[in-house]
């Protein structure tokens, strides 16, 4: 992949949908205080542009840990709200009734194999993934092999063993980070598309 497409496809991935999921701890003797902080919250992203929505669950009743989604239309935008100085103030004003313990950021394939949650799009079906996926593996592979068997001498007679480990060290980052990325993104109106009832 040449830098221009690299830059391409880094451009592409910055107009994607971003979901971006919460852990917090809350206080939970103060939970009234704890929602009505959360709904202010709310209410305030709604107010910035790119905004897609937002929701939030607990384990149970009796859960100290929330789990909250926001979702914007695309990093530009996400990063707008993110670095106001609205959501500073109000991140502060929680400060006493939350902790936050883990944030992550979705905006492609590593969401699939997920449960479904409110407030995120669903999964596109198991067969849309495995395409997906397979469009990527098999040309990789195929050329690896190509590659490997062509340039490197003696390859074929390495021990079974080294070659599979060599060629998923090999293939698993550039799956992870460039095909499936660049296949996921080529396929997004396939993948969203609404199943037919």
């Amino acid at each position: 992949m040449s830098p221009q497409e690299s830059a391409l496809d880094a451009s592409q991935a910055r107009r994607l949908p971003v979901t971006v999921s919460i852990t917090r701890r809350v206080d939970h003797s103060r939970l009234p205080e704890v929602t009505r902080w959360v709904q202010s919250g709310v209410n305030l992203a709604n107010s910035y542009d790119g905004f897609l929505g937002s929701g939030w669950v607990r384990a149970h009743a009796d859960s100290d840990e929330w789990h909250m989604l926001y979702r914007f239309a695309d990093v530009p935008t996400l990063e707008t709200w993110e670095s106001s100085d609205d959501r500073a103030d109000w991140l502060y004003e929680g400060r006493e009734l939350v902790e936050v313990s883990r944030v992550e950021r979705r905006t492609g394939i590593e969401g699939w194999f997920d449960e479904p949650q409110a407030g995120v799009a669903a999964a596109p079906p198991r067969w849309k993934q495995a395409v997906t996926i397979w469009l990527g593996f098999f040309p990789l592979s195929l050329a690896f092999a190509y590659l490997s068997t062509t340039l490197i001498p003696g390859w074929h007679e390495l021990w079974p063993l080294a070659t599979v480990l060599i060629t998923t060290l090999c293939l698993t980052p550039t799956m992870t980070y460039v095909l499936l990325p660049f296949v996921t993104r080529t396929l997004q109106p396939w993948l969203q598309r609404p199943r037919r009832r």
